[in-house]
């Protein structure tokens, strides 16, 4: 598809408008398992508020600083978050590229709107997407480097539109990933490890860097209430766990966080 003006058009004549919060809808149907799928407004407001505190900015740095040196010979990088939430990381990393004056395509994709439009107003020219991960509508061959945060990846997707040589940067969940918030919620917390990545190598090729990237944050009120909001954990508090929540003042966060990048395979 090109981009004419206030559309995305393809050769066949389809035509999608791009919303005047910047973002197109590209969900077919019956990927849609409700009427507005994927993370909720207010649960898009909170992430942004909490990212844009500082927060978890370790991890924001060292992404741009991996994309950086990854792409450090290219003056073109296209660049994929497949889950790009509100769009922090992506901006982060788009800064540190275009500040070496590199010429960066940049889509961020998710499944909610809510999502896409928060990612459409931080970064200028972003190519903002609502779709879902099992179907990216991108080009086969046309990502340099594809971000994977938190998300759920298809490797079989990602493999199809990397580049021969392309990296994919997955995060995950380290075991002890906001210990102290869960202690608060459950009667016992269960310690799981990043998710396996063989899959990954068998569809994409090697791993090629793995780091566990853990560091700590001092949370106030307000912090700690968007955290719970912008978490899945939200929906498994119970309200007497909210209101222990909700009565402290501070509470000093361990953020566990194993990042890996690999790289597809040359044809």
């Amino acid at each position: 598809m090109t981009r004419e003006e206030t559309q995305w058009r393809c050769a066949n004549g389809h035509s999608f408008d791009i919303a005047r919060q910047g973002h197109v809808n590209l969900l077919p149907v019956q990927f849609k398992k409700s009427r507005d799928p994927g993370d909720s407004r207010e649960m898009v407001d909170a992430r942004r508020f909490f990212l844009n505190s500082g927060a978890y900015a370790p991890l924001a740095n060292r992404l741009a600083e991996l994309c950086r040196n990854a792409s450090a010979q290219q003056r073109e990088v296209a660049i994929l978050d497949a889950g790009c939430g509100d769009g922090y990381y992506l901006h982060m990393v788009c800064e540190q590229l275009d500040s070496d004056d590199r010429a960066v395509l940049a889509t961020g994709l998710d499944i909610s709107k809510w999502a896409t439009r928060a990612c459409a107003s931080r970064y200028p020219g972003i190519n903002a997407l609502v779709a879902s991960n099992r179907l990216i509508p991108l080009p086969d061959n046309s990502q340099d480097l594809l971000l994977c945060l938190f998300g759920f990846p298809v490797y079989g997707e990602f493999a199809r539109v990397l580049k021969p040589g392309g990296l994919l940067v997955q995060v995950d969940a380290g075991p002890e990933h906001l210990i102290e918030l869960r202690q608060e919620i459950y009667p016992e917390v269960i310690r799981r490890p990043p998710p396996s990545i063989a899959e990954a190598e068998q569809r994409l090729g090697p791993l090629v860097f793995e780091q566990a990237l853990q560091f700590h944050s001092e949370l106030d009120q307000d912090q700690l209430r968007h955290l719970l909001q912008m978490t899945p954990h939200i929906h498994r508090a119970t309200p007497e766990a909210r209101e222990r929540i909700a009565a402290l003042k501070t509470l000093r966060i361990t953020a566990d966080m194993h990042l890996r990048l690999l790289r597809k395979q040359t044809e």
